[in-house]
């Protein structure tokens, strides 16, 4: 018996990775330069959520995750966003989601998927309640 067997808790387990992409955006404020083609480092965090495996002492191997993280990043990497199925406009709302979509069938304890352009100050953070576990 571990010491996580002994209370009740749940850990997190995050992994960050980063992306470069252009893309536009069709919005009232900053319109010209919206609308223009542009990019930016986006700088991505997914956080996995649950109680360890009781043999493993891991939420997941770091190892598998690492892969269905490199499926993704080279859905979105020095691509133009505006071209991606599913994905809607490039915001960073949307992003966090489509990031979501794609790795939760392989990744099914994902509790929070974040997106951050530290360049410019923006960050958004999607969060739900996972409450799957081995």
């Amino acid at each position: 018996m571990t010491a996580i067997d002994t209370i009740d808790v749940t850990c997190e387990l995050s992994q960050r990775f980063y992306f470069e992409a252009a893309h536009t955006l069709h919005r009232n404020i900053d319109t010209a330069g919206s609308l223009r083609i542009h990019g930016h480092t986006y700088e991505a965090e997914v956080t996995l959520s649950g109680i360890p495996d009781s043999t493993t002492g891991m939420l997941t191997d770091l190892g598998s995750l690492r892969q269905e993280i490199a499926r993704v990043r080279e859905m979105l990497d020095h691509r133009f966003l505006d071209e991606i199925a599913d994905l809607g406009p490039a915001t960073l709302e949307n992003l966090c989601d489509f990031i979501r979509r794609q790795l939760q069938p392989a990744v099914p304890m994902l509790s929070a998927v974040a997106i951050e352009r530290r360049a410019s100050g923006d960050k958004c953070v999607l969060r739900w309640n996972s409450l799957k576990s081995h």
